[in-house]
């Protein structure tokens, strides 16, 4: 695999700080010309996803230690950033809520978990199952994505291998080549990296379509501190050319941006 094959650089422990700054700053920039490559099918997994979302169904993100925590990362953040139910993405990693903090032993390897994890959440065939993995060999996740194909769900993937167990197991498969690592195998470097530039794309795109921003601006996010009460009212401020005070009001009234421009009667 070439998630495992020698790293371009050797004797690290001989390197200088700025060196090796320098050099993995340099192995970092090659990333996002790989996932460049990989548009077109995310393009077309976005788009399935997006069709099936329309009708109700949700999007689960499986996969095992980093790739499974970025999943995890990527769904809740969604919430608070689009307003939608805490239920609508979903992340679930190999070892529960326990490995998001500290690695759990063997969890990857059950091919049997992710599905019987999916289950929690009355899982249906509207759904969409994401697999995340850089080696594109995970256990967890081809099994999961190979029974939620079965059962008629949506499947798609991340992986950062090309020709991989995972890839084939899913219907709309996204591969990031992204060479060898800084630190030999050190999957959590570019390729995650990688995969988390992906999920950014997917997610942001889904929502985009979903009618969840207006112009440029998140008016649906939920006004869960300071900062976002006061970008809030920045954004009724320039939409509606009122006060800060105005704005404030609205906002109290009716929750969120969105709400806040419909309502307003001028």
């Amino acid at each position: 695999m070439i998630t495992e094959t020698s790293s371009h650089y050797d004797h690290l422990e001989q390197m200088s700080v700025h060196d090796l700054l320098t050099n993995i700053n340099n192995e970092d920039k090659t990333v996002p010309y790989a996932v460049e490559k990989a548009i077109p099918q995310l393009e077309a997994l976005v788009t399935e996803v997006v069709k099936r979302m329309k009708e109700g169904g949700r999007l689960f993100y499986i996969g095992a230690g980093t790739s499974g925590r970025l999943g995890v990362v990527d769904a809740s953040e969604c919430p608070p950033t689009y307003g939608v139910p805490h239920d609508m993405v979903i992340g679930l990693i190999a070892g529960g809520d326990t490995a998001i903090r500290k690695a759990v032993e063997f969890a990857e390897d059950d091919p049997e978990q992710a599905w019987k994890d999916m289950q929690a959440y009355q899982i249906e065939p509207l759904d969409t199952v994401v697999g995340i993995a850089a080696s594109g060999r995970t256990p967890y996740v081809i099994g999961g994505l190979e029974q939620a194909r079965a059962a008629g769900c949506l499947t798609g993937c991340i992986v950062c291998n090309p020709d991989s167990a995972v890839a084939k197991a899913a219907e709309f498969p996204v591969e990031i080549v992204v060479g060898p690592e800084f630190v030999t195998g050190s999957t959590r470097m570019k390729s995650g990296t990688a995969q988390k530039l992906a999920l950014n794309m997917l997610s942001t795109s889904v929502m985009i379509q979903l009618g969840r921003v207006k112009g440029n601006k998140m008016v649906d996010m939920q006004l869960s501190n300071i900062k976002l009460q006061h970008r809030a009212a920045r954004m009724v401020m320039s939409e509606l050319g009122v006060t800060e005070a105005v704005a404030k009001e609205l906002l109290e009234k009716y929750g969120n941006v969105r709400g806040a421009i419909e309502n307003y009667q001028g």
